[in-house]
């Protein structure tokens, strides 16, 4: 970020970050800005879902508004999580061998139909479909869905937040296919673009 506005609201939440929390009287102080400034990068950073408040209340006085960072402003900073979780399935692997780690996708399988069927009991394939984009969308797919002339189904992910892993561990990919026929209740689907493989999206094609 290059601006002084993007600026500033980076030192907030580096301070936010060091210090864990803070009055706006003290990031204040810390920026040598007013504290009303700061209050305007606060509101931005709040409808950002970067930054939450939490009341306290005091002895005297009114209560005191402390900021903190929230679980997606910790996310901002760097983790190391990918490098971890690659590493643990390597080392299952290496222990255990290639089936060990099959098992563990299918357990990761079940436990997502699991929740996911709770959503579609009574639902059409047309509203389990949407419902589905919806979920995939709250985790981070970017998922869409067209209808096709002939009353089949397009959906698209335009993202993979578990990229790291399917690239090396195509059974997470083959597992979300088993799950999309299991929930969606039909075997008339085909995947017929992937990222792992290269492509450009992970491209399902549904029928009735």
């Amino acid at each position: 970020m290059t601006s002084n506005t993007s600026s500033t609201r980076d030192e907030i939440l580096t301070m936010l970050k060091l210090n864990k929390r803070m009055t706006v009287t003290e990031m204040a102080n810390q920026l040598q800005i007013t504290e009303m400034a700061v209050r305007r990068h606060l509101n931005t950073l709040e409808k950002d879902r970067y930054v939450e408040t939490i009341l306290v209340r005091q002895a005297m006085g009114r209560p005191l508004n402390i900021y903190q960072l929230s679980e997606a402003g910790e996310e901002l900073f760097p983790r190391n999580y990918k490098n971890i979780i690659l590493e643990f399935i390597a080392d299952i692997e290496e222990l255990n061998g290639q089936e060990m780690v099959d098992q563990l996708f299918e357990r990761r399988k079940d436990r997502m139909k699991v929740t996911l069927m709770k959503r579609m009991e009574g639902k059409s394939l047309e509203e389990r479909l949407q419902t589905l984009v919806q979920i995939q969308n709250d985790n981070g797919y970017m998922a869409d869905i067209e209808q096709n002339e002939d009353g089949s189904f397009e959906m698209s992910e335009h993202n993979c937040p578990i990229a790291l892993v399917a690239n090396k561990y195509q059974s997470a990919c083959h597992r979300e296919l088993e799950l999309f026929k299991e929930v969606l209740g039909t075997d008339k689907i085909v995947r017929h673009a992937c990222l792992s493989d290269g492509d450009g999206v992970c491209q399902y094609h549904i029928k009735k």
